[in-house]
């Protein structure tokens, strides 16, 4: 029997505030265990949770981003469960009324564009680590992520396979790094990405028994945890087994998800307005304020890359894969005035020096204004591609401009028609043996020459001119 996979993603991004969501202490990452604790995030008697503004401001702009209906009002509701990290009892969260509902992003496909919608937009606060010591049967707490201000956005069960979900999932965290709401770490923790997945038989509208999947802390866990859960359940059903509704861990290392503990539904986390909280009325000129100061969305800046500089469908892609790396490269186009080479120079060269060295683009030493100036060098003829690239690296080693490293090395092009002729002329006459096998149709012989000008020139001469004197002067009688 052939079986259909039904997956859905729930995601919980950190934002980008400085202080919690209920308090004022620092939301800053690795810092000593129980620093950025107060009696509010611990949950002291008799303490009440003032909510940070900036958190509803940048949940607006993640639902705007994401099509969804901004509720007029929405409410905090306590979610009661026990946890050693959790010092309340329970996690103030959203439920009945979430600050934004029904939206939804598209993804890219082979087939083309899929619609994957978005159930809800919520705000909440973290819960704090625990952390297990290897060596003894003891484990510790620490509760300064305890506070934290998270969204999660909850999507509805539309995706089919796990390329799908990688594509929603990698679709969602860059827009979050473009709206500059959350830094998208994955590893430290601040995107997070939790999977329903169940399967049925192809062709059937009711859902299996779904499991949900945790501690997926990359892109390609998510995929792989997919793709061995799916075999998991494919395996149960067609050995007359049931599928059990439960809560299940990857293990990374042995490429397994293993089961943790039965799945709870809503009602047994016992949601109730949080009654130190009032509910949030949003103000229609507030959000028409947020969406004026949107930023242009990854998707609509692929497409105008691909509209305006005419660049392949696949570069477009890398180069607007971060809105820095997106404006370093708008600003190499515009200032050099040759968009494609622009693309290839990045693309190239420079995210090669990058990933080398695991930087990024904002840490790059080769200011658009020099790589432009480097492009618009080759366009003239002052230098070569050849040359170009030894140019380029000792740009990103020490910072300089093309030119003052030209000056100093002495790299500028040979265009002296007369003088290049000169150097031909000697290199034929020392070769008249591979003169005669190319006049005699051996033509891969014209290779030969076009390297022993350069190595003659260190370099320095101009290719085209090369290849245009070497054919006038190896056809002349």
């Amino acid at each position: 029997m052939a079986y259909e996979p039904v997956i859905g993603l729930e995601i919980h991004a950190q934002l980008l505030t400085k202080s919690k969501i209920f308090c004022s202490c620092s939301t800053l990452f690795g810092a000593e265990p129980n620093t950025h604790t107060c009696a509010i995030c611990l949950g002291m008697p008799g303490v009440l949770p003032v909510l940070n503004r900036t958190v509803v401001e940048y949940t607006i702009k993640m639902a705007l981003a994401t099509n969804c209906a901004i509720n007029e009002s929405c409410n905090f509701a306590r979610k009661n469960y026990f946890y050693p990290d959790l010092p309340k009892g329970y996690q103030i969260s959203q439920y009945a009324q979430p600050l934004s509902e029904h939206g939804y992003v598209d993804i890219e496909q082979n087939e083309g564009k899929k619609r994957i919608g978005i159930t809800r937009i919520h705000m909440e606060e973290d819960a704090g680590k625990m952390i297990h010591d290897e060596h003894l049967p003891s484990s510790y707490i620490d509760l300064n992520r305890t506070g934290v201000p998270l969204i999660e956005i909850v999507s509805e069960p539309d995706m089919r396979s796990s390329e799908e979900a990688s594509a929603y999932l990698k679709r969602l965290h860059e827009i979050l790094v473009y709206l500059e709401i959350c830094d998208g770490n994955m590893e430290e923790g601040s995107f997070r990405c939790d999977a329903n997945v169940s399967i049925r038989p192809r062709g059937e509208n009711a859902f299996g028994t779904r499991t949900e999947l945790k501690n997926m802390n990359s892109f390609r866990n998510v995929q792989r945890a997919l793709d061995y859960e799916i075999k998991r359940q494919q395996y149960i059903l067609e050995s007359g087994q049931a599928v059990i509704q439960e809560t299940r861990l990857w293990d990374d290392s042995q490429g397994v998800t293993l089961s943790m503990r039965g799945k709870e539904e809503a009602h047994d986390y016992r949601y109730f307005p949080d009654p130190d909280l009032v509910p949030i009325v949003i103000d229609e000129s507030w959000v028409a304020e947020v969406r004026k100061n949107l930023p242009e969305l990854p998707l609509a800046k692929r497409e105008r890359f691909m509209r305006d500089y005419q660049l392949p469908s696949y570069d477009a892609g890398v180069l607007t894969s971060s809105r820095v790396l997106a404006d370093y490269f708008e600003d190499v186009a515009n200032l050099s005035g040759k968009p494609k080479a622009a693309s290839n120079w990045v693309m190239g060269d420079i995210l090669r020096f990058l990933n080398e060295e695991k930087r990024d683009i904002k840490d790059c030493p080769i200011l658009p204004q020099s790589l432009a100036e480097m492009i618009q060098l080759i366009e003239n003829g002052t230098i070569s591609g050849k040359m170009a690239k030894d140019i380029i690296e000792e740009m990103y080693r020490t910072g300089k401009p093309p030119t003052t490293i030209i000056e100093e090395k002495g790299m500028v092009q040979i265009t002296d028609e007369a003088a290049l002729a000169k150097t031909i002329a000697e290199i034929l006459a020392a070769n008249t043996a591979q003169v005669e096998q190319y006049r005699g149709g051996k033509e891969k012989v014209f290779g030969y020459f076009v390297g022993q000008v350069m190595k003659a020139t260190k370099g320095k001469a101009n290719p085209q001119l090369i290849n245009d004197l070497l054919k006038k002067m190896l056809t002349a009688s």
